[in-house]
């Protein structure tokens, strides 16, 4: 087991990631192609967004890799760590959110990413984090059934106690403390992980990024075609309106980004092309809309275990 974290398989790994999701998801697409913007950040580092837009099936997807590096944490980061306060540090991660066109297609979300503080130090405080998870418009029982299969798969090889915590870990996280409503169904979410040494907590990572295809490829492929008019998509651009919510309020990754002096146009390639608000809207007792809150919006155990 190396002792000390190897940043160089870390950052070929997720720029390989960040080729092979943009390629199966045009592929999904079947009409759209990813647009290339390299970037650098002044105060140290890069990356390269990738962006579809217009597409036949995504209404826009960005599949984001960033390294970037600084002298000096931003408050978010070292907050809870007092210890890292000060110190050099590096991070790389690839995020990305898919906006679908058909309502019936949930929104997706997926993340892996590593951070190091003082990485040229004896002893170099390191963690990996990441996830996934699945945001419907109108929910099938199958999907979510599917989704959390998957997600149970990318982590169960190391230790089947992961999974429990991790879709905890995602309900707590991707949750609407104003609305008092989950983000969506759930998925995976881990941040701090350090615990099985380097190697294995770098495969833990791996695994989770090579399973979102996986994970959501088969449910857009059931939904895409599926028939929908003017009423689905007014209720999708209004519960997009949550998706903005969350990650301008509380979304962590969005602060530190923001805080750290890191690219506006890429942190936020997040949100939706198109979205609404309405005011004190709520769905009729009984409709289809008002089954996204009554099933798919509370915390549950999907998997029936």
């Amino acid at each position: 087991m190396s002792a000390l974290p190897d940043l160089s398989a870390v950052r070929n790994y997720l720029l390989d990631l960040q080729d092979r999701i943009c390629a199966g998801l045009a592929a999904e697409d079947g009409g759209g192609s990813f647009l290339n913007d390299e970037w650098t950040r002044p105060a140290g580092g890069g990356g390269r967004t990738r962006i579809l837009a217009g597409g036949a099936v995504m209404e826009k997807g960005g599949v984001a890799f960033s390294h970037v590096h600084g002298d000096q944490l931003p408050p978010s980061a070292s907050a809870h760590r007092p210890e890292i306060a000060g110190k050099p540090w590096q991070a790389m991660g690839v995020s990305l959110v898919i906006h679908p066109r058909n309502p019936y297609v949930p929104t997706s979300h997926a993340n892996v990413r590593f951070f190091v503080a003082d990485p040229e130090g004896a002893n170099p405080v390191w963690w990996f984090g990441g996830g996934f998870d699945l945001t419907p418009f109108y929910g099938f029982e199958e999907d979510a059934i599917h989704w959390h299969q998957t997600a149970r798969d990318a982590v169960e090889p190391f230790g089947d106690r992961l999974y429990p915590r991790f879709k905890q870990g995602c309900d707590e996280y991707f949750y609407l403390k104003h609305r008092r409503e989950p983000r969506g169904v759930g998925g995976l979410f881990f941040d701090d992980f350090n615990e099985l040494g380097f190697e294995s907590s770098f495969a833990l990572m791996r695994s989770v990024g090579d399973h979102y295809l996986p994970a959501y490829q088969p449910i857009v492929a059931r939904r895409k075609d599926h028939a929908y008019g003017e009423r689905e998509r007014d209720f999708q651009l209004y519960r997009r309106g949550r998706y903005v919510e969350f990650n301008l309020v509380w979304d962590r990754g969005t602060l530190f980004g923001l805080q750290s002096g890191g690219r506006t146009e890429s942190i936020l390639m997040s949100l939706p092309p198109l979205t609404t608000w309405k005011y004190d809207w709520s769905p009729a007792p009984g409709s289809p809309e008002a089954a996204l809150y009554d099933t798919f919006l509370k915390p549950r155990d999907w998997l029936g275990s």
